[in-house]
């Protein structure tokens, strides 16, 4: 386990895959699966890295995020491979 995963390692909530995040929800990058299609590389060159902060904007028909400044449309099986921690709501 990478030292990056062990500083998030005591936040709330077990890591969860951002595609499972309802609209408007906030959370931290923990961890970015491997995949066979090799997105994981491209992901971390786009800012989505562990620490990283990630807002769910939509959710149908595709998953829009905005990490960090960044808005990002992604695949739903990509989003499957990005492992989050929720963050509690913002007021």
């Amino acid at each position: 386990m990478s030292s990056v995963r062990l500083a998030f390692s005591s936040d709330r909530g077990s890591p969860r895959a951002v595609s499972a995040l309802a609209e408007g929800e906030h959370a931290v990058v923990v961890d970015i699966r491997p995949d066979a299609s090799g997105r994981a590389d491209r992901l971390l060159s786009l800012g989505v890295t562990p620490g990283a902060t990630i807002t769910v904007l939509q959710t149908f028909p595709g998953l829009v995020l905005l990490c960090d400044q960044t808005e990002l449309a992604v695949e739903r099986r990509v989003a499957e491979a990005i492992l989050v921690r929720v963050q509690e709501s913002r007021s």
